[in-house]
């Protein structure tokens, strides 16, 4: 088993559960820890009304049991196969049952692409059980690089405390995490926590760092943004924040952080979604969406450096002439309308509001850099990086990490495209830095004699 240290101090998006009547539900985030490893928070609730009550001696109680098995998806390593009581004496039947027991489970947990697999029982009830299981991908976060860790959203208002006791402390602070990440009637206000990392700039001391909130509903509109700006008088430091969402209608949003340092024009950032239920708020669908077009909107907010950044990333789908003209405007107007066709010649589906071409692009940005960064360089700039922004998930890849005779390589198969066509990646440097050396895609390198490259003399 690889080392882990956990302790005693669990996310909701995209998951699988057995049907049960158990309310059980669990988040997670992952903070720094060291060059190998993240720290990783597991949140969890029951709601008491959903567990047995039992009598004995002692009085009355309700028993719950939380078990996690984390398993290395590539090599099947089991990392944590583990099991938790949780039990709470009912004071009298007149108690509150309808609230929740909410607790932390925490890890050191190696980087990798994680199965995540979490049940939560009734121990008075033998078929009252929820299982959920997700995927988690640790990326520790380097020194060389500005970090953010994942967003915890919070029960409450997160104040200073001195209960250095409570497994909800951390940092001076007392956060309760709302682990079903439900908000609305009964929970008006989101309360977020979050960390950041590696500020110092020996070479601008002086420069000034942006943290930018945004808040987008399921169509992609933006709801809600806000700048803050801080001085890089600390390596790290921690940021605590709010968001009034009471006026806002039943949906799924996100809300996105991001850390923005513009002097030398890297950025980083990190979203959590989470659900509001406010049954008398409704969308109306001939005002909900805005006269300028949903992009125009979300550029709108950016300054010249995001701008920049997001066209920086866009080049691999741009022409020469697009990159051309982007690099002749001077204004941030320009940019902004020019960014706005860009990518609304991009959509499939001009009469949604939605710009799927746009998201899925995105999303596999944030994705590549998860799997892909490599010798300081985000994930998205690597040729790993580029095909997977591309083209997306290949068919199948072989793997050869551990051969003899040569470096290791990659194999990656795309049946669907021109009949079918392959990309060979090679870490010729020896530092997990994997370069392409062959593609039968037209237009990309071919070099029909690839293996001479990556055989060890």
């Amino acid at each position: 088993m690889k080392y882990l240290l956990l302790f005693l101090s669990v996310f909701l998006t995209n998951f699988i559960y057995s049907q049960a009547k158990l309310d059980f539900e669990f988040d997670y985030a992952q903070f720094a820890y060291d060059s190998t490893n993240n720290f990783v928070e597991v949140y969890y609730s029951f709601n008491q009304n959903s567990l047995k009550i039992v009598t004995d001696s002692l009085g009355k109680r309700i028993d719950g049991s939380l078990k996690i098995v984390i398993e290395d998806s590539v090599s099947g390593e089991i990392i944590l196969d583990n099991q938790w009581k949780v039990s709470l004496s009912i004071i009298d039947d007149d108690s509150d049952h309808n609230q929740s027991l909410i607790g932390i489970i925490s890890f050191i947990l190696p980087e990798g692409i994680l199965k995540l697999d979490i049940t939560g029982a009734d121990l008075n009830d033998a078929n009252n059980v929820k299982s959920i299981i997700d995927q988690i991908v640790v990326n520790p976060i380097l020194k060389d690089e500005i970090g953010i860790s994942d967003i915890q959203l919070a029960y409450n208002m997160i104040q200073g405390s001195e209960n250095v006791n409570s497994i909800f402390y951390k940092n001076t602070y007392e956060i309760v995490p709302i682990p079903n990440l439900v908000f609305g009637k009964d929970q008006p206000v989101l309360f977020y926590y979050i960390e950041l990392y590696h500020l110092d700039n020996l070479e601008q001391d002086d420069s000034m760092l942006k943290l930018n909130q945004l808040m987008l509903n399921s169509r992609g509109n933006i709801i809600k943004g806000k700048d803050k700006y801080f001085s890089r008088n600390a390596d790290s430091r921690v940021e605590v924040g709010s968001v009034v969402i009471a006026n806002l209608p039943t949906d799924t949003y996100t809300i996105v952080l991001s850390v923005i340092d513009s002097v030398n024009n890297k950025g980083v950032s990190t979203s959590k979604k989470f659900f509001i239920y406010n049954p008398d708020l409704f969308y109306d669908d001939t005002t909900a969406t805005s006269n300028l077009a949903i992009l125009a909107t979300t550029f709108g907010s950016m300054s010249e450096e995001e701008l920049d950044d997001i066209f920086e990333k866009s080049k691999y789908i741009a022409t020469s002439a697009e990159i051309d003209k982007y690099n002749k405007l001077s204004t941030e107007d320009g940019k902004r309308q020019f960014m706005n066709e860009f990518w609304k010649l991009r959509d499939d589906a001009s009469d949604s509001p939605r710009n799927e071409f746009y998201v899925t692009y995105f999303q596999r940005v944030e994705i590549a850099n998860q799997r892909y960064t490599a010798l300081s360089r985000a994930g998205w700039k690597t040729d790993r990086g580029r095909v997977f922004i591309m083209f997306g998930e290949p068919t199948e890849i072989e793997r050869y990490p551990n051969q003899i005779e040569t470096r290791p390589y990659e194999i990656w198969q795309y049946t669907d495209i021109e009949g079918g066509v392959s990309f060979v990646f090679a870490d010729l440097s020896g530092f997990s830095d994997y370069s392409l050396v062959h593609s039968t895609k037209r237009g990309e390198l071919r070099d029909d004699n690839w293996s001479r490259r990556i055989y060890v003399r």
